[in-house]
Formats: structure tokens, C-alpha cells, sequence
């Protein structure tokens, strides 16, 4: 996921990038000691886990900024009875994630704008995303989710902590993170809330490389604590 169409060389990079996503990904994730199928999948365990808590409808999800398709096994997985609209605005990563897992899910390419009704959508989903998007632009994008999220619906980011150190190593040492802007929560926060959106909280998550999984059981506890390698933000479009 990159830019609009303002911005198109993010949109450019992104399509050439794309073949090689995987590769570069499991490169700059060789610190956690994990695959890059550990991160979807939990972030979309995650999702699912929160929503249950809550009591939310999950019918309708939109992935924005899907790339080429990492979390789409996890949608099906956790998601078996819902709805999966993913988007991107790079065409070559879309393509690639229709030939990795075809099936049922929808595919839109997003441009100025997200090409979706208004209020049309229960749940909205973004993972490591808001960090490729110029800081400029987020009002518009956040804007935009609220507008196709239904009343009472949820919007969750995941986005990296620039306040944990190896997730600012990563992220350095990326190729697909050279033009990236690691996000702080408390910002991410007070720009959804500028948006319009309400209820907005930050969770951290993923306080524990592979090498110390046998402790990943406590993480829940310390989802307060700001330095987790990556975070949730979690907010609601009024009913």
C-alpha cells in the first residue's frame, strides 16, 4: 500500500516491489525470528478474538492496503461467514494476491479515493500501512474508512511502535520501509479522532521475539505498556 494518486512514484515503487515482497519481507522480519505468516496471522487472530469480546458484527471487512495478499488465508480462517473486500493502489500487488489465494473475495484498486458505498462496511482492517502514507494524507485516509463504515462500525490499525528499538531496526535496514514514517500511537490516535471517529484506544502488542515465545502467553497483560513492536489502534464510527 502507498499513496494516492497525488503522490504516484509510492504507487510505482510498490508495483515493482511487489514480486519481490515476500523475499524482502522475510529479510527485514529475520530478527524476530519469525515468518512472515506469524504477523498476519495474529493480527487477523487478534481482530477476530476483539471483535468477539465486543460483541461486533464482522459480515462486511474491508483490508485497506492489502498488498499481495498476506492476510487473506487468516480472513478465511477466522473469518469463514464474512465478507472480504480487499484494496490497494498497487495493480501488480493485487494481481499477485488474486493468484496466490483465488477464491471469493472482492478486489479494488484505490486511487484519490476508496471506490466503496458509504456505510457500507462492519469492520475495516489495515496492517502496517499508515506508515507508507504521507503524514499529510492521513486525515484524508482516515476520513475516507470512516466514511465506508457503517454506523457502530470498527476500524483497527496495526502499525509499528518507532518507540521499540528492533522494530526501528527493522524498519531501517527494509527495503520495503525506505521511504516509511514509523507513526506513534498517541499521534495515530488524535488524528482519528480529528477524523470523526470515537472511542479510540492504543493497544502494544508483540513484546516477545521468537527465541522467548514460551512468554507470549502474558502479552495480554502488558498491552498498556508502550513498547510493544507494534500496536493496535481501535476506534468506532458513532451509532
Amino acid at each position: 500500500m502507498g499513496k494516492s494518486s497525488k503522490h504516484p512514484g509510492i504507487q510505482v515503487e510498490f508495483d515493482l516491489l511487489a514480486d519481490e515482497y515476500r523475499s524482502l519481507h522475510m529479510e527485514s522480519l529475520a530478527i524476530t525470528g519469525e515468518s512472515p505468516e506469524y504477523f498476519s496471522e495474529y493480527k487477523v487472530s487478534d481482530l477476530s478474538a476483539m471483535l468477539v469480546r465486543l460483541r461486533l458484527s464482522s459480515m462486511k471487512l474491508f483490508d485497506f492496503g492489502c498488498g499481495i495478499g498476506n492476510s487473506v488465508p487468516y480472513f478465511r480462517k477466522y473469518f469463514s461467514n464474512s465478507e472480504l473486500i480487499c484494496a490497494d493502489v498497487s495493480e501488480r500487488s493485487i494481481e499477485i494476491a488474486q493468484s496466490r489465494f483465488p477464491g471469493q473475495e472482492k478486489y479494488v484498486q484505490i486511487s484519490k479515493n476508496i471506490p466503496l458505498a458509504t456505510a457500507s462496511q462492519d469492520v475495516v482492517f489495515s496492517a502496517c500501512v499508515f506508515h507508507h502514507i504521507p503524514h499529510d494524507q492521513h486525515l484524508h485516509w482516515l476520513a475516507e474508512l470512516l466514511r465506508i463504515t457503517k454506523p457502530g462500525g470498527v476500524l483497527t490499525i496495526y502499525e509499528h511502535n518507532p518507540l521499540n528499538p528492533l522494530t526501528v531496526r527493522a524498519v531501517k535496514t527494509s527495503r520495503l520501509d525506505v521511504n516509511a514514517q514509523l507513526i506513534r500511537g498517541d499521534t495515530m490516535r488524535e488524528r482519528a479522532l480529528t477524523a470523526g471517529w470515537q472511542g479510540v484506544r492504543v493497544d502494544y502488542k508483540l513484546f516477545f521475539p521468537g527465541k522467548l515465545s514460551i512468554l507470549r502467553p502474558i502479552e495480554y497483560h502488558l498491552e498498556w505498556l508502550g513498547l510493544g513492536a507494534q500496536y493496535r489502534m481501535m476506534a468506532r464510527r458513532s451509532a
